[in-house]
This record gives structure tokens, C-alpha cells and sequence, in this order.
């Protein structure tokens, strides 16, 4: 028996690198959050030269952990660095960012109705977007503004959400998402890259040395370490929001990102005020009224753009008309075999080649092509406002074949 093998390289790829980078990432951030919470549970030691400790019980063992503000009097032979699920996460990342949105930039990032650029031109954009985010951030923090993390943390969020604004002017609005991820992401990989792990090997070399460490080290890394655990929320919306045309496919996606932005924010600190005994009621009353005003304005503005056209006067179209259209916008990536370059199956397994096959996903291709106007990606087919009220009259309808 012969066993014919088509092994799709890319997709595999994708795959592999995807899941390093959810796994790289879960870790990393479940190290921040534990870091924080064991900063914010730490009590008077009992005996001893450290500044704080905590008592924990898990997995059926107890664990008395200790922490020096600067440093031990003596190191232990075996010392355990918090680093590699950072950069783990950031190259993982950083891949999928070359291998989805740069070599696929026709499709995945440049949308000819807002700029008309070319691949080079693209990537140069967002490449240079995530050097311009840290450059920023770090000029921030060795600012006189660094001392104030409140006054900092508003000016970081202001500069952002001009990057959202204009990164969505140039770019398909999803690909723009994504830069600010990643522009967050590099973010917090630099400051473990260039700043926490660094100082922390300047103190260590201090005590091998015999020499007391400068205190200074510590408390930027501790600031580096508390802006990353306050980014990780906004960077997992981003991560996930590419499931949700709702958020950018909004009329204002930039304005969405802020908002939704400000919210995981908000949620993350008072996850961290609950740590600690100060009051977290103003911290909740914030979060929860950046998220109904979140969820208004996304929800009010779905509602203004799926606002159904006036019917045709010969009454509601019917597949067969909307069938040439499907073909036409669609079916060069929703087919079982795709002709679109860079798509080798339907993405998400959605094939669009019959009337039930179509009607099945009604509510979703109105979602992101009547009322988002998100697909085609990039309108790279030029699908027209006509079209899309056309569909949109024929699912309103009932999609009936």
C-alpha cells in the first residue's frame, strides 16, 4: 500500500512556532504574576538579615521563601535566573510576526485603501515602529520622569495609543494590532534583556567581588519588572483579538485598542492592590467603567454599521445572486483547494463552495465583511459597498439557498 504524503512546510512551521510561543509565554507571565504576588505577601522576617518573607503551602509541600532587597551577605552555589521564557517568547513572537505579517504583507498587513504601500515599504514601518517603542519607553524611564511611575505610565499610554492611531492610518487594522503587541512585547523582552538581568549580574559580580551592590540596580530592575507585569494584559487582548473583527474592525480600531488597553490595565492593578491591604474599590470602580464604556462604544458602533440597507425593490437577492460575488471576494482563500498566494487550506476550515456550505457561516461572513468591511483582508479584491449590502440583504434574509 502506498501512502501519498503532502506535508505543508509552512503551516507545520507556523504551528510549531506558535505553540513555543503561547508556551514560552504562559510561563513567562506566570512568573511576573508570582513575583508580584509574592513582593506584595512578603511580612517582617521572624530571624534574619533578609527584608521580607512569606510561607506558602502547594502541592502538597510547604515553602518558606525569603527576599534581600539589594542582596545576601553570601550567594548560594546554585542560583536560579528568570530569563529564557522571555526571549523564548519574543523570538517565537517575533518569527510569527516575519512569517504571517511580513511574508504575507500583501495579504495580512498592507491595505491599499489606507496607504499604498509595497512589501519593503511595510515592513520597514513596523519594523522600525517596535525600535521607535522602546526607544521611547527607555529615554522615558532615564528621564526625570522616571521617578514618577503614575506620570510615566500616562505618558506611555499616550505615546502608544498615537502609535495605534497612526499604525492603523497605514496598516490593515489587524496587522496594526499586532505591531502594538509587539511593540509592547519587545518592550518588556528589553527590559530583561537590557536593564533587570544585567543589573542583576552587576550585583552578583559585586558580592563575588566582596563589594557591597549598589541598591540603585535593584530598584531599576524592580521598575522595569512592575511596568512588564502592567503591559501583560493589553499584550494578551492583542494576542487573542484577531478572533474578534468587532474590536478592529470598528470604525476607530485604534480607539477600541485604548480603550481595551486601559481596562486590562486597570484590571491587572487591582489584581495587585488585592495582593496587598490597600483598598482596591476605586482601582475596581475604574476598570469596571473603562470596560462599559468599552463595550458601549464597540457595541454602538456594531450596531451603526450593521444597520440593514434598505431592501431591493424586486425583494431580497438570492443565492445565486450573491454566489458571483462569493467567488469573485472569497473563494480564492474559502476553497478546498485556495489559489490565493500564501494560503495552502481555508483558513479556519471555512470553505465557501455551496449554499450550505455558506449559509452554515452567515452570521460570521457578516460580521467581518458587511459590518466590519474587515475581508477581504485588505479589500485586496476591491469589493464595493454594493456587494457587501447585497450579501448582507440576502443573510438578513434567512441565507436560504
Amino acid at each position: 500500500m502506498t501512502i501519498a504524503l503532502n506535508i505543508d512546510i509552512a503551516e507545520w512551521l507556523n504551528l510549531a512556532i506558535r505553540w513555543l510561543h503561547l508556551t514560552a509565554g504562559i510561563a513567562w507571565i506566570g512568573s511576573s504574576f508570582y513575583f508580584v504576588w509574592l513582593d506584595n505577601h512578603l511580612k517582617p522576617p521572624r530571624e534574619g538579615s533578609a527584608s521580607g518573607e512569606v510561607w506558602s503551602v502547594h502541592g502538597g509541600g510547604f515553602y518558606h521563601k525569603q527576599k534581600y532587597v539589594v542582596a545576601p551577605g553570601t550567594l548560594p552555589d546554585d542560583l536560579h535566573w528568570f530569563k529564557w521564557e522571555a526571549y523564548f517568547t519574543w523570538l517565537s513572537g517575533f518569527a510569527l510576526l516575519v512569517l504571517v505579517y511580513y511574508v504575507g504583507a500583501k495579504s495580512f498587513l498592507i491595505d491599499r485603501a489606507r496607504a499604498d504601500l509595497s512589501q519593503i515599504d511595510a515592513i520597514g514601518i513596523g519594523l522600525s515602529a517596535l525600535v521607535a517603542g522602546w526607544l521611547v519607553y527607555d529615554g522615558l524611564c532615564r528621564s526625570p520622569l522616571g521617578r514618577n511611575n503614575r506620570a510615566l505610565g500616562v505618558v506611555w499610554f499616550a505615546f502608544l495609543v498615537g502609535a495605534a492611531w497612526g499604525l492603523c492610518a497605514v496598516f490593515n487594522p489587524r496587522g496594526a494590532y499586532l505591531h502594538v503587541g509587539a511593540m509592547l512585547g519587545t518592550v518588556m523582552v528589553a527590559n530583561v534583556f537590557m536593564v533587570i538581568i544585567p543589573n542583576q549580574r552587576k550585583v552578583v559580580a559585586a558580592l563575588k567581588a566582596g563589594k557591597v551592590p549598589d541598591p540603585a540596580l535593584g530598584k531599576a530592575g524592580k521598575q522595569r519588572s512592575v511596568h512588564n507585569n502592567y503591559m501583560t494584559l493589553p499584550v494578551l487582548f492583542i494576542m487573542i483579538s484577531h478572533h474578534y473583527p468587532m474590536t478592529f474592525g470598528a470604525q476607530r480600531p485604534w480607539l477600541v485598542l485604548a480603550l481595551l488597553g486601559a481596562t486590562g490595565v486597570a484590571v491587572r492593578h487591582v489584581f495587585n492592590l488585592r495582593h496587598t491591604a490597600a483598598p482596591t474599590g476605586r482601582a475596581m470602580l475604574v476598570a469596571a467603567v473603562l470596560a462599559l464604556i468599552s463595550v458601549t462604544y464597540v457595541s454602538a458602533e456594531k450596531g451603526a454599521n450593521a444597520a440593514p440597507a434598505a431592501p431591493a425593490a424586486d425583494g431580497p437577492p438570492t443565492f445565486a445572486t450573491v454566489q458571483p460575488i462569493l467567488q469573485k471576494h472569497c473563494s480564492g482563500c474559502h476553497a478546498v483547494r485556495p489559489t490565493h498566494d500564501g494560503i495552502a487550506d481555508p483558513p479556519l476550515g471555512i470553505v465557501l463552495d455551496t449554499a450550505d456550505h455558506v449559509a452554515a457561516v452567515a452570521p460570521r461572513i457578516k460580521a467581518v465583511a458587511v459590518d466590519a468591511e474587515i475581508m477581504p483582508l485588505g479589500n485586496e479584491t476591491g469589493m464595493t459597498r454594493a456587494e457587501r449590502d447585497t450579501l448582507g440583504r440576502w443573510i438578513a434574509a434567512g441565507a436560504k439557498p
